[in-house]
């Protein structure tokens, strides 16, 4: 029977958790060796007490672990997919926007053969803020990434464990996991699947977290800004060319009137000191990340873990210090 991991960041979902594993179990449990792993991000609710309760209620099949803070979306996942065990894992929300009934279309979409499939949606139902920032995202992912155009990079996805293993290599601070597959393989599907409204709350992504994400994607895992700095900096080399050249022929041709030295003066410095003092933030933001990676900030720090099945602890983490004190109460 193939085993089908369910991987589900968990932030502020009292509401919803409990409905959504046990919507999961009533639908898969059968038909797949089905393991949910619930990675509570710090949340600020009650959802540790209902994740706890789902661990107790199927001990032999949902792992719970708890972060120790709020790391973000992609770290939750990351430490989620370094404790899946399955031939597949899916990446799923906590609000049921993602439909739990679509997930058996993506098992047949990745059995076709493919690493990753992608879900993608006639409809989103989100809110005109989100939508407008998914938008700009799939735009940069397209440039920034080399995405394919024609996909859109959708939280709710499927890998196989080939991929799976390839992506927890990574033990970077900041990881964008969709940077991560592009780097690991060619080889995506992608799937319609329908979008639903949240039934409860609104969207845990804020204005901020958005340019977060958009400024860690730019930065971590392309160098076009770089080489975007090297066109500009060519340009205003020809740029002061043409103007040394004008101011030439003014004072060859006196007939020309010209501005002041003054006027000049000030133009030029303002225009080069801002190009450097932004040249230094964006060189200053690769050396940081390098610091980071370097100091060996952690993508996530376990409070602690339940785990489903094992006796025995999973080895530490790779990319997270692992103060988790592991309560095991399956068999």
């Amino acid at each position: 029977m193939t085993r089908l991991s369910i991987v589900i960041p968990v932030y502020n979902a009292e509401k919803t958790i409990e409905s959504l594993c046990k919507t999961l179990f009533d639908l898969y449990g059968s038909r797949f060796e089905l393991e949910i792993v619930l990675v509570n991000d710090n949340s600020r609710d009650s959802s540790h007490i209902i994740c706890r309760r789902l661990h107790e209620a199927y001990p032999e099949s949902l792992t719970y672990i708890r972060l120790a803070r709020n790391f973000g979306e992609h770290c939750a996942v990351m430490a989620g997919l370094n404790h899946a065990t399955g031939d597949y894992a899916v990446i799923m929300d906590d609000d049921f926007q993602n439909p739990p009934e679509e997930i058996s279309r993506m098992v047949a979409e990745i059995e076709k053969g493919y690493d990753v499939v992608y879900t993608h949606y006639p409809v989103k139902k989100d809110n005109l803020f989100r939508n407008l920032g998914s938008t700009l995202n799939d735009k940069m992912a397209n440039v920034i990434l080399q995405k394919p155009a024609d996909l859109y990079l959708s939280s709710f996805k499927i890998m196989n464990r080939f991929l799976l293993d390839e992506v927890v290599r990574y033990t970077g601070p900041d990881p964008y996991i969709d940077a991560i597959i592009f780097r690991a393989t060619s080889n995506i599907g992608r799937v319609e699947v329908r979008h639903d409204k949240r039934r409860h709350g609104r969207s845990n992504y804020t204005i901020g977290k958005l340019i977060s994400l958009w400024g860690n994607m730019v930065v971590s895992y392309s160098l076009i800004p770089l080489r975007l700095l090297g066109v500009a900096g060519l340009i205003m080399t020809i740029i002061g060319i043409y103007v040394g050249g004008t101011s030439l022929l003014d004072a060859l041709l006196p007939s020309r009137q010209d501005p002041t030295e003054y006027e000049t003066l000030i133009a030029l410095t303002s225009f080069f000191r801002g190009f450097q003092l932004l040249a230094v933030s964006v060189v200053g933001e690769y050396v940081g990340r390098i610091y980071l990676a370097l100091n060996c900030d952690p993508q996530f720090v376990i409070r602690e873990k339940f785990s489903a099945r094992k006796k025995v602890q999973i080895a530490a983490i790779h990319t997270g210090h692992n103060h988790d004190h592991d309560k095991q109460t399956g068999n």
